[in-house]
């Protein structure tokens, strides 16, 4: 115990000493919470990439509204035309609200394409043929975007969490983590086309589009849960410099690392 100037002991002043294997021990421990707070924000981006249960929505219920009007008019137009229709309303509301337009036009694309598919045969089901293809081409692009080292969970999330492309070469612990992800969405929306094509080519209009209906929410949400978890166990994001920000100056060696 110490004394402090006129006497007095340090414990009676309230004046506590950490011994260097404590005071590290604490340095230690705020620095994992803090990596851990990191890649917990990192992982909670997921949701936001993919327009949230919003954005799902707005891809998933024109989906719905077809095979409902279908059912009650036995017309081809008159379905197509409700579904387009409600596409359009998402994307008016969306800009009303200021809110981002990107998931709503993406929907509106996809369902303006599989509308005019579907008049121009006559056949209901073609009304969901754009989808599927768009969702064999999606699994497809992801399982090559792993394989060449570029996942694309990583080029979705990068700007967001603000490390861009940090990942590639400076952590590679993202990189496997962002890997592993991807491949995860490959398995889980490839379960879609799978199931789906097969109906599709039964002329089962009715079971086609409740089936496509059902497998539009719960295997996004699955792929997001499944990247959510992985990335929290993931190194934390290193936030790209840009070139209008000073570099940070590196920290100095110990002595016993030089």
């Amino acid at each position: 115990m110490s004394n402090q100037p006129g006497g007095e002991p340090a414990a009676k002043l309230g004046v506590v000493e950490i011994a260097p294997d404590e005071q590290t021990a604490q340095e230690a421990a705020r620095e994992a919470a803090s990596r851990e707070a990191a890649s917990r924000e990192a992982a909670d981006t997921v949701m936001k990439a993919f327009g949230g249960v919003r954005g799902m929505v707005d891809m998933t219920l024109p989906g719905l509204v077809f095979i409902v009007t279908y059912n009650i008019t036995h017309q081809v137009p008159a379905a197509a035309w409700a579904a387009l229709g409600l596409s359009g309303l998402f994307v008016v509301a969306r800009l009303a609200r200021r809110e981002t337009v990107q998931h709503a036009f993406s929907g509106v694309f996809g369902v303006a394409i599989g509308a005019w598919i579907s008049m121009k045969t006559g056949k209901a089901e073609n009304f969901y043929l754009p989808g599927l293809l768009w969702n064999v081409g999606y699994c497809i692009g992801l399982a090559v975007s792993a394989l060449v080292r570029w996942p694309m969970i990583g080029l979705m999330l990068g700007p967001i969490t603000g490390e861009m492309f940090t990942w590639r070469k400076e952590n590679p612990g993202r990189l496997a983590a962002y890997t592993k992800a991807t491949w995860a969405w490959v398995v889980i929306m490839g379960i879609k086309p799978v199931i789906l094509f097969p109906l599709y080519f039964t002329h089962n209009v009715n079971l086609l589009g409740w089936l496509k209906v059902a497998l539009g929410i719960p295997p996004m949400l699955l792929a997001m849960y499944v990247t959510w978890q992985i990335l929290l166990k993931a190194p934390p994001p290193i936030k790209a410099q840009l070139d209008d920000e000073p570099a940070e100056e590196p920290a100095e060696a110990p002595p016993g690392d030089r």
